[in-house]
């Protein structure tokens, strides 16, 4: 049991903090967490350290890949007899439901700021719900050794930003750490860093409240359930903060939401989070955060209570309330020729089933039938949040069928209003030009232009632009700036429909029949515009095959070989003049579909189409 004292506000739990830590994408939260582990004895030796690895708690295939946190996860680290609980959490806006849902289960957060960078829009955003909720921060300036560091305006920054977020005097009275999370050093000031991260566990104590609960008596329990995961053998698993009484395993507790019916059942295990990992324990007590078993009916939002014969229950709390998503696309079953040779999940059924059980976990997803049997409508924070499920799908042995990304519209006072986003983005000097072009052409505000304080090379422009705007923006300017402009969108509000935004510049080139691409033929399609294929890959009629250098799609018959005579041999020109294809990845393939197009995604391929109400009848075998 944790030592407690009694204050005016019940009892606190001494020996306990709660803590969430949040900042921009990129900022370094899941390297400082990894810093935190490596120093509390998490690991028994350097081999170990080792064997987990960089960002050791991105454990996630696609986390490792794209380098960004997607999943909120939760561990623990016992420092001078003090527990800390920790919470990691995304950067990215797209992920931001994460952020929202696991708020609750934290008394302060830790905000990870850039030392060169400062405060950037998802810092805003993030730092806006945790100071709603009245929570104390403690700010951590990160990547202190980078050479351009420049601590005293990013504080001042940071400063001004909790001023317009009408933070009260004791939040804006925030305490400020510096540190080095790569190398795992921290300290009060710049230049006085410590040779560990003692002082951010210091300050962490000494700053941040420890919890502050009501009551410890068991009939009293209040857990809101805020995460699920997921055991082969335990079945479905709730993650919650007990905000009064206590819990044992084995008890007799019902799950309620306001105004439904309560669900009843048993406690199975009872966990608490130890390291990296969970323990089990008979009893948890309020203050603690705990992982359940025995509730297969728990889902993100249920208050966990007592049903003891002879004991009231208390009252459900109010489930966490979830900004709306922004954009959708369509999730059916893979139609295409070539369907149904690698995927091992290809009905609707399938599908269905593997859609509704995302929603159990990713509360800022949404999932609608639609008018056809086979398609289903998913509605996300972004594009990046869609692609992120497809891609896990797609691993998962799925084949499907995905439509464009569109915009939610919604009717205000009779009128469409469509969300709209604030754009930053970094870039330098010589390509703003191009830049302000592309947005001013997709019905873009300017907002703010300037040069960057910390390098004079650098522009930044502020811009608000409708989602639809955003969609597809990012690869093109990436293409305009030569891989350097630096883009941060968040979501800013619904406004009127801005009017028609122009499409694409360049069509398509499709294939003119079915069969297996050859260099003859490839060689002919590749004066037209670039090529996504290489020869022997099999297409059908109306795949696109390839980006057209003009306006406007055009059929090329790339299966077309060469009629052979008895002047040349069949091999000698095989492969001269190919031009390799350009790479298609899954973001990259979502942003460049038209509305009247379609991708088809397998295990291990992608392809592009026309609509599939243009595709051939399926032929049998001959």
């Amino acid at each position: 049991m944790s030592p407690t004292s009694t204050a005016a506000g019940g009892v606190v739990v001494d020996k306990i903090r709660n803590i969430a830590i949040i900042a921009h994408v990129d900022h370094g939260k899941t390297t400082l967490v990894d810093a935190m582990l490596q120093q509390t004895s998490v690991f028994r030796d350097q081999a170990q350290i080792d064997e987990a690895g960089v960002r050791v708690m991105d454990s996630n295939d696609q986390e490792r890949e794209r380098g960004i946190t997607i999943l909120a996860k939760n561990c623990a680290v016992m420092r001078d007899g003090v527990k800390i609980n920790i919470i990691d959490t995304p950067g990215h806006a797209d992920f931001g439901g994460e952020v929202e849902r696991v708020l609750n289960m934290a008394d302060g957060v830790l905000l990870v700021v850039d030392s060169v960078e400062g405060p950037k829009p998802q810092t805003r955003f993030v730092l806006d719900k945790a100071l709603k909720r009245g929570m104390q921060c403690m700010v951590v300036v990160n990547k202190i050794d980078r050479p351009s560091a420049r601590p005293d305006y990013v504080v001042d920054k940071t400063f001004d930003l909790f001023c317009d977020l009408d933070a009260t005097d004791e939040q804006t009275d925030f305490k400020t750490i510096y540190a080095s999370a790569i190398n795992g050093i921290a300290g009060d000031t710049p230049d006085g860093l410590a040779d560990d991260m003692g002082p951010l566990f210091d300050a962490i104590i000494k700053n941040i409240d420890p919890p502050v609960v009501e009551s410890q008596e068991p009939a009293k329990l209040q857990a809101l359930v805020a995460n699920i995961d997921y055991d082969s053998f335990k079945g479905k698993l709730g993650v919650a903060r007990v905000t009064a009484g206590a819990v044992k395993a084995g008890q007799a507790v019902a799950l309620v939401q306001p105004g439904e019916t309560p669900k009843k059942g048993k406690i199975g295990e009872l966990f608490i989070f130890d390291n990296l990992g969970k323990k089990q324990v008979e009893e948890a007590k309020a203050g603690e955060v705990i992982m359940f078993s025995g509730m297969p009916d728990v889902m993100i939002g249920d208050t966990l209570v007592t049903n003891v014969a002879g004991e009231d229950p208390a009252d459900p709390m109010t489930p966490i309330a979830i900004e709306q998503p922004t954009v959708r696309m369509t999730f059916g079953v893979n139609k295409s020729p070539l369907a149904g040779r690698e995927g091992k999940f290809l009905t609707s059924r399938m599908i269905r089933d593997r859609l509704f059980k995302e929603l159990d976990k990713n509360v800022a997803l949404k999932v609608a039938e639609t008018d056809s049997a086979d398609r289903y409508e998913v509605s996300g924070r972004g594009q990046l949040h869609l692609t992120v499920l497809v891609e896990t799908m797609r691993r998962e042995g799925f084949e499907l069928e995905i439509g464009p990304p569109s915009v939610i519209v919604k009717e205000i006072d009779g009128k469409k209003h469509e969300p709209v986003e604030k754009v930053e983005v970094r870039v330098p000097e010589e390509y703003s030009g191009a830049v302000i072009d592309m947005f001013n052409n997709r019905k873009g505000e300017l907002l703010n232009m300037g040069l960057d304080e910390g390098d004079g090379g650098f522009s930044i422009i502020e811009y608000r632009i409708p989602t639809r705007g955003m969609i597809g923006i990012r690869s093109a300017l990436l293409t305009a700036t030569r891989g350097t402009a630096i883009i941060d969108s968040l979501f800013d509000s619904y406004q009127p429909v801005a009017g028609e935004i122009g499409g694409s510049e360049k069509g398509s080139l499709l294939a003119f029949s079915d069969g297996s691409a050859n260099t003859f033929g490839i060689q002919g399609a590749q004066d037209r515009g670039n090529m996504f294929i290489s020869p022997n890959d099999e297409v059908y009629k109306g795949m696109i095959v390839g980006v057209h250098q003009r306006p406007g799609d055009l059929e090329v018959n790339i299966c077309k070989t060469k009629a052979l005579t008895n002047m040349r041999s069949a091999g000698k020109d095989n492969y001269v003049g190919i031009v390799p294809p350009l790479e298609l990845t899954l973001d990259g393939a979502v942003e460049y579909l038209s509305s009247d197009e379609i991708l088809e995604v397998t295990p291990t391929k992608m392809r592009m189409a026309k609509n599939p109400d243009k595709w051939p009848a399926k032929k049998g075998k001959k």
